[in-house]
């Protein structure tokens, strides 16, 4: 079934049924093949680890990849097809007896922007697999040690989340949306607190408070949209607001503010920031990597979809507000990542933890743009961007996953690394520089370009001031970083041979931003496919 476009993200058009006065809806099984797939594959780990003998569960985490592959593979069709649409109302005509579709009523649109931030849902989650493949079975190895991850909940897990990061992006109305958003969050609590210490637990006890805060303020202000516009669905929401009797725009107002901290939490927006740095020290490094990227961008895309599409009547309302929330993310962020030191115990990792925020308030600036102007061109720019982060984030995140398994996620554990891993060193150096937007990482610098760009068209000047200052505080902390990898060694130069699996991961991610940086159009390729 295909559709034609309904807005800048969503189109939808009429259901192909056999018999069109059946009030039996048909099922589009490709267009929802990625996140069905990701579903099954956790269930089938699921009775998988029941039957396995304790030996074998490594096999759990292969069969893990394998379902995410598939679940990529499943995008292929869809992205060189028309846009597909299931899940939608009928409005059934009694006196011709023929069925219709109200156009903007489908809970599910397989379309471009849906595709771009499946992709990088799966494709993040893949990454993390691999990278937890060697990092669950080495723990869960330690005899006798509490700290071990078992391998069966903890793939299981996984893939549960990516499983709603993947189906967030297609949902069209506010009910799926909030599901999804679920979907990929309490999987994700459950990931963060399986490290059987008192920092895991501590790390998921706050993940999870601040979280279920955020969910609930988020449910109220989508009652209140409801009760204002009478519908669930983002285009419906949309038309609502637009010819809302004039007594209930106060409500409205409230509710479309309020659903939006939900979004701002997952995408740890300042003042819904202050979980980070302590959930990531906590968890699993993977983990830490997962959710600075997958839980990054579930979070993202809704916030996308509800601003862009449900309340784009108060786009210049919405707007101001991001944009102040992108200049207070990026400073706080950057400001703290200033503040870390070198001997502090997980300071890497710390580190990595607040220039996440940083680059979430770079990640909101197309979207402040995107309620000044047109939807398009903004939201495509946040897709290049996001595609960008993600890449080089989980890149960095690999390095340090490999490093701290012989020393320790200390930034003075990384002095004099190119002495003793010349090929882990360079490859953080490369993502460190495109994190910093400074060449050879040409696709750091491309993405900020992007995004100083759609800052300037929208007529935002002051937030692309505050935006170039902020990336001049961020090269101070990430040249200081890379400046140690090529320092004097001050350890013997016998580090243990790295895993497969982890130098797999780390040459992955190496050789795509390497590929990015040689060729950045193929960024704007999927972001501009993503829109038009």
């Amino acid at each position: 079934m295909t559709s034609s476009d309904a807005g800048p993200l969503a189109a939808t058009s009429p259901l192909a049924a056999a018999d069109p006065g059946s009030l039996i809806q048909s099922i589009d099984w490709m267009a929802i093949a990625p996140p069905l797939i990701a579903a099954l594959a956790a269930i089938a780990v699921l009775l998988a680890d029941l039957f396995l003998p304790a030996g074998r569960k490594k096999a759990l985490g292969w069969l893990t990849v394998g379902g995410l592959a598939l679940a990529l593979i499943a995008l292929l069709p869809l992205a060189h097809g028309d846009v597909r649409s299931t899940f939608c109302l009928r409005n059934v005509a009694a006196a011709t007896d023929t069925a219709t579709i109200n156009g903007g009523a489908c809970s599910y649109v397989a379309d471009h922007f849906a595709l771009a931030f499946q992709l990088l849902a799966l494709g993040g989650a893949l990454i993390v697999a691999l990278l937890s493949v060697h990092t669950v079975d080495e723990e869960a190895s330690i005899s006798g040690s509490a700290a071990g991850l078992p391998a069966g909940e903890y793939w299981f897990l996984l893939l549960s989340s990516a499983t709603g990061a993947a189906l967030l992006p297609a949902s069209r109305d506010l009910a799926t949306l909030i599901i999804a958003l679920e979907v990929a969050s309490l999987p994700a609590f459950a990931l963060v607190g399986l490290r059987r210490d008192g920092r895991g637990a501590e790390a998921a006890l706050k993940f999870f408070l601040s979280s279920v805060t955020a969910t609930a303020v988020m449910l109220f202000g989508v009652s209140f949209v409801y009760a204002a516009t009478g519908s669930l669905h983002l285009s419906a929401v949309a038309d609502g607001l637009t010819h809302a009797p004039a007594q209930l725009k106060p409500l409205a107002e409230a509710g479309a503010a309020l659903t939006l901290v939900g979004f701002a939490f997952k995408v740890a927006a300042v003042p819904f920031h202050f979980w980070v740095p302590d959930t990531y020290t906590g968890a699993p490094i993977p983990i830490a990597g997962y959710l600075s990227v997958v839980g990054k961008a579930t979070g993202l895309s809704g916030l996308a979809l509800v601003t862009t599409l449900a309340f784009r009547p108060y786009g210049h309302t919405w707007g101001l507000a991001l944009a102040v929330l992108a200049a207070l993310t990026m400073t706080a962020g950057n400001v703290a990542a200033l503040r870390q030191r070198g001997s502090t115990a997980h300071s890497a990792v710390r580190l990595l933890a607040w220039s996440s925020v940083g680059q979430a308030g770079y990640l909101l600036v197309p979207l402040a743009a995107a309620g000044y102007a047109d939807a398009a061109e903004p939201i495509g720019a946040t897709v290049a961007y996001a595609l960008i982060y993600g890449v080089v984030n989980l890149g960095a995140f690999a390095v340090v996953a490999a490093v701290g398994r012989g020393t320790g996620s200390r930034l003075d554990d990384y002095a004099g690394l190119f002495a003793r891993r010349r090929w882990t060193a360079l490859a953080l150096a490369f993502f460190l520089l495109c994190l910093a937007g400074l060449p050879p990482g040409i696709v750091g610098l491309f993405g900020k370009v992007v995004v100083f760009r759609a800052a300037v068209d929208a007529g935002l000047g002051w937030l692309a001031v505050v935006m170039a200052v902020n990336v001049v505080i961020a090269l101070y902390y990430y040249l200081v970083w890379t400046a140690k990898l090529f320092a004097p060694a001050e350890q013997p130069l016998t580090d243990r041979r790295l895993p497969a699996p982890l130098a797999a991961t780390m040459g992955l991610t190496a050789v795509v931003a390497v590929v990015l940086s040689v060729a950045p159009q193929l960024v704007l390729q999927v972001a501009g496919g993503s829109l038009f």
